[in-house]
């Protein structure tokens, strides 16, 4: 096996490891991402707030987008749920 090959190999299972369509909301959006968008500790809160009852991302994209995107601009920097989502995929770093 070439070095290249072993390399993408390795990637490869990196990627299994930690695949960012299936991070956690709770990894995603951490605790000092919570803090430093909004006056919520966690996720949890932030959609209990709303009276929003999800805990995956499937149930996120269920719920409203106009509702949502609504909390979201009253709760937090951000202006839309998108953007929210974006900023946070965008800062996600995985811990090894």
């Amino acid at each position: 096996m070439s070095m290249e090959d072993l390399l993408k190999d390795l990637q490869g299972q990196k990627n299994l490891q930690e695949d960012p369509n299936n991070i956690s909301l709770d990894k995603l959006f951490n605790g000092s991402f919570m803090r430093k968008y909004s006056s919520f500790d966690s996720f949890a809160e932030f959609l209990e707030k709303g009276n929003f009852q999800a805990t995956t991302q499937a149930e996120i994209n269920n719920i409203h987008e106009e509702l949502f995107d609504r909390h979201v601009a009253r709760e937090t920097k951000f202006n839309s749920w998108k953007s929210m989502l974006d900023t946070a995929n965008s800062e996600y770093k995985p811990v090894n």
